[in-house]
């Protein structure tokens, strides 16, 4: 039962990582072109739940596996770059006070992500690099 538990937990996981970034990478984009949609309670409370449930497959996989963040270096660099991420994207989406800086924190947003899709592949710190 726990290898079938794993695989759906973990396809959940795969799904919502695909569907949070891209929200996120049409939000972005819409909001460098000036528009307002991606700011709208809905969209943004959307973005939240589809988040949050990531976070809580996330959290499943790392009980269901029974992983330590000493153990397991790469887990504590892919959990440490989240935190940038949600700020890097936050600044992207409506922080930042111009378009320019918008797009800067965009790409870095992305190149965050993709750095920690990347670690969660290769499961080193260092992703591809490693």
């Amino acid at each position: 039962m726990t290898g079938a538990l794993y695989s759906v937990v973990k396809s959940t996981h795969i799904t919502l990582v695909i569907i949070s970034v891209t929200l996120f990478a049409l939000r972005g984009a819409a909001t460098l072109m000036a528009a307002r949609w991606p700011l709208q309670t809905g969209v943004r409370r959307a973005s939240v739940i589809i988040d949050s449930c990531l976070l809580l497959a996330g959290l499943g996989l790392w009980v269901l596996l029974g992983m330590n963040l000493t153990g397991q270096g790469w887990l504590a660099v892919k959990l440490l770059l989240l935190p940038v991420y949600v700020v890097l994207g936050s600044y992207a989406l409506k922080r930042a006070r111009s378009r320019a800086a918008k797009a800067l924190f965009f790409v870095l947003a992305l190149a965050t992500v993709a750095w920690m899709a990347s670690i969660a592949v290769h499961h080193h710190p260092l992703g591809w690099l490693g």
